[in-house]
């Protein structure tokens, strides 16, 4: 287990730190959780940041699904689906350095529903 654990960045719903110590990345984000080496990091990061949410809105515009964006894992049957906000905050988690003092509230931090009048 790590011991020596840095947040990078942190949004609402999950954060990304490293072991100074091993140099393995920590990405929790709702109920999941990776490890990744250095590579790893690397490859994710490319994946995430090239991720085009209107198109697989678009593709899958007619399924019943409250998740249309997904990312493949190694694991053939296992596929992790995403929401537009949700990937929003992962490409955030993974272009952001964390500072306690530049942390505020923003509108997409918000779950429900804002009537303006």
């Amino acid at each position: 287990m790590c011991n020596s654990i840095k947040t990078i960045s942190k949004v609402s719903n999950g954060e990304l730190s490293i072991c100074k110590n091993c140099n393995v990345y920590h990405l929790e984000y709702n109920n999941i959780y990776f490890e990744f080496t250095v590579k790893q990091y690397e490859q994710f990061k490319n994946y995430l940041l090239n991720i085009e949410p209107d198109y697989w809105e678009d593709r899958y515009a007619d399924a019943d699904l409250k998740r249309k964006i997904p990312i493949p894992s190694l694991q053939s049957n296992l596929v992790l689906m995403f929401n537009r906000q949700e990937i929003s905050e992962l490409k955030y988690l993974f272009c952001n350095s964390y500072s306690v003092f530049e942390t505020y509230l923003k509108v997409e931090d918000i779950d429900a529903m804002v009537i303006l009048n």
